[in-house]
């Protein structure tokens, strides 16, 4: 019994082993069993990190789009940054029949990198000395200073020795430099354009000049400045840490290029004849120019478009500041007037180089004598400077008397060579009976006094004004000169004043106004803007803007035009301009001589004068006007016209025939 009960015993206690085992090994596993509601739980969890994750990057994103630029230039402040500019290329000025007269040319300038040149690899510098040796090879350097200033300026970036070379000059070196396993470091060479003007000094005072940071001073390139201009590209980027540039590239705009009036080849004919006539009456009565300015316009009678317009003396606009281009002239000084203002005067010293040495060595002065009288060379005399027309305004007076009503064709006077008003004998050369023809013919005084007499200073005046003196004619071209100023109001306007003022004393013009204002007298009483230029394109051709005839006011009726074409004409056939007549052609036009004011006395001089001739072709139907002026001629006598008309007669032997303006005379 014991052994049997032994034997139940330890098999229950066997049994019992097996089922605590069992037990513990199912609570085990359900312990590591996921309830349903544990699941849950942990899917909401992960969902709500996703969440986080996707809210955090929509907010990273706002961030960077809100803060790019910021957060950019944060970024690029902390990397190696280069940012080169590319030069727009200035426009051209072309001539009526597409040739260039004003162009920018390509240059280089040479810049020296010392950091890198001085750069040391594996402890050796290796491209200073090929570098040295290339640039004496290729360039007409100093090489002992070009090497003291690497030694001395070894982190230096920037050093330019040599500016505005042509490709030419540049391109032995660069490929030198190209070569495989060359050790030519540390030299570049930054892009420019330069300013060239193919033929010299043709048209000088139309065209201008620029300066050294490629802005315009003076005539079209002055006035066009931002026309020409265009707006500078630039390469920009960044060093990233393998050294290799992220970069960006934004064009440049070539500035627009203007298409003149100018007719390179009549220009070049107008100023051969200045300059031989410079060269008949230089040294003649006394040392220097032929005279002291005389100047040429050329203008379409019908358009108001330049032909041509020139002046002497002159300069080489690829070489604007060369003082030789003076020589001849007499000097220009600043004084302080009475009322505290500067004026610029004329003195009796005729330009040398004995002179121009004076003047740089001179440096008691506030201004630079010699740039103060190449801006007086630089002058266009045919826009800025004023005289008193002579002359050349008596067909004025009988068009604006003939407007008014107060004289007729049939109408005339009595010349008995002098006339009294105001208490002051005025002279006349001309006697006898005079109709309006013969008056403007024989260039009668007598009669344009009465003329203006009969008018009233009140009309006289309004005339002015119609005919534009006293007002800008706004022709495009920088440094025209206001004469409102010059020319009398009704109410300053004493009788002695109409009377001189009726053929062309006691006011003054420039020789645009005047030319202006004669096309309208003979075209049919049409008052045209004056303009130089009649088209501006883009770089690439296309028309950006047409510029056409402007027609701004009638100035006289076309009958009343008729009468005054007919009076010029008889001038030329048997007045006082016949030696400008050229043969084959009917000529019509009016000569001009003018007293002067001595600039050191503030009188008017006995000896000194301005003469001049205006004229159109052809005489009955003009197709073109021709206005000359020669101020205080160097000769003994200077109050002969004569020297105008044989001047405009030289000029329009070879101006018609190459404008193909037909004869309408024999021979």
């Amino acid at each position: 019994m014991r052994a049997g009960k032994k034997g139940n015993v330890r098999q229950f206690k066997k049994t019992g082993a097996v089922r605590t085992v069992q037990n513990r090994r199912e609570k085990a596993g359900n312990k590591n069993r996921f309830s349903i509601k544990m699941q849950k739980k942990v899917v909401v969890l992960y969902a709500l990190v996703l969440l986080a994750f996707v809210g955090l990057s929509v907010r990273l994103v706002w961030i960077t789009r809100k803060n790019e630029n910021k957060y950019q230039k944060q970024v690029l402040s902390q990397q190696g940054y280069t940012s080169t500019v590319i030069p727009y290329r200035r426009g051209n000025i072309l001539d009526a029949r597409g040739t260039r007269l004003a162009t920018s040319e390509k240059v280089y300038n040479l810049v020296i990198d010392a950091k890198v040149m001085t750069s040391k690899v594996k402890d050796e510098m290796k491209y200073l000395e090929p570098t040295l040796q290339a640039l004496g090879e290729y360039f007409d350097l100093d090489m002992t200073e070009i090497r003291e200033y690497v030694n001395t300026n070894p982190t230096s970036s920037w050093y330019v020795p040599l500016k505005q070379l042509t490709y030419d000059q540049i391109s032995g070196f660069q490929e030198a430099q190209a070569e495989e396993d060359s050790n030519i470091k540390g030299v570049w060479f930054e892009e420019e354009y330069k300013r060239i003007y193919p033929y010299g000094s043709l048209a000088a005072d139309a065209i201008g000049f620029t300066t050294t940071d490629g802005q315009g001073s003076y005539g079209l390139e002055e006035y066009y400045n931002d026309i020409l201009n265009g707006v500078n590209g630039r390469e920009y980027g960044y060093l990233n840490d393998d050294l290799a540039m992220e970069r960006t590239v934004k064009s440049a705009v070539d500035g627009y290029d203007i298409h003149s009036t100018i007719d390179a080849n009549l220009q070049m004919i107008v100023e051969k004849y200045l300059k031989k006539f410079n060269e008949e009456y230089q040294n003649k009565a006394r040392t220097g120019n032929g005279a002291e300015n005389v100047g040429c316009i050329i203008m379409k009678a019908n358009a108001g478009e330049i032909l041509a317009m020139a002046s002497y003396p002159t300069y080489d606009l690829n070489d604007p500041r060369n003082p030789q281009a003076m020589f001849g002239s007499r000097m220009v000084e600043q004084v302080t007037n009475a009322n505290g203002y500067y004026e610029i005067k004329k003195t009796n010293t005729i330009i040398d180089q004995s002179v121009i040495d004076a003047m740089e060595a001179d440096d008691s002065k506030e201004y630079d004598p010699v740039y103060l009288n190449l801006n007086y060379l630089w002058k266009n005399f045919c826009i800025t400077d004023t005289y008193e027309p002579g002359s050349t305004a008596k067909p004025f007076t009988v068009a604006a008397a003939l407007e008014q009503g107060v004289v007729s064709p049939n109408t005339s006077f009595e010349c008995t060579g002098v006339l009294e008003v105001g208490g002051y004998p005025i002279k006349c050369h001309a006697r006898g009976h005079m109709s309006l023809e013969n008056a403007i013919a024989t260039s009668c005084n007598v009669t344009m006094m009465k003329i203006a007499q009969m008018m009233g200073k009140e009309y006289f005046c309004k005339f002015q004004n119609i005919f534009n003196f006293g007002l800008r004619t706004n022709i495009d071209l920088a440094g025209e000169a206001r004469t409102a100023s010059l020319i009398y109001k009704p109410e300053d306007m004493g009788p002695t004043d109409l009377a001189t003022n009726s053929f062309g004393q006691n006011f003054n013009v420039t020789m645009i106004e005047i030319i202006t204002g004669f096309c309208s007298l003979v075209n049919g009483g049409y008052y045209y803007e004056p303009h130089m230029v009649d088209k501006i394109t883009n770089a690439s051709g296309a028309t950006v803007k047409n510029i056409e005839p402007r027609v701004l006011k009638q100035t006289i009726s076309e009958s009343t035009s008729a009468l005054i074409r007919q009076y010029c004409q008889a001038v030329v056939d048997y007045g006082t301009g016949t030696s400008a007549k050229p043969p084959g052609y009917k000529l019509g036009g009016k000569t001009g001589t003018a007293e002067t004011i001595d600039p050191m006395t503030n009188k008017r001089s006995e000896n000194e004068y301005v003469v001049s001739f205006i004229g159109c072709v052809p005489a009955d139907d003009p197709e073109i006007a021709i206005y000359v002026v020669v101020d205080r001629l160097n000769a003994e006598k200077q109050d002969n016209a004569r020297v105008a008309t044989v001047l405009a007669r030289s000029i329009l032997m070879e101006a018609l025939p190459y404008l193909n303006i037909f004869m309408t005379e024999e021979l």
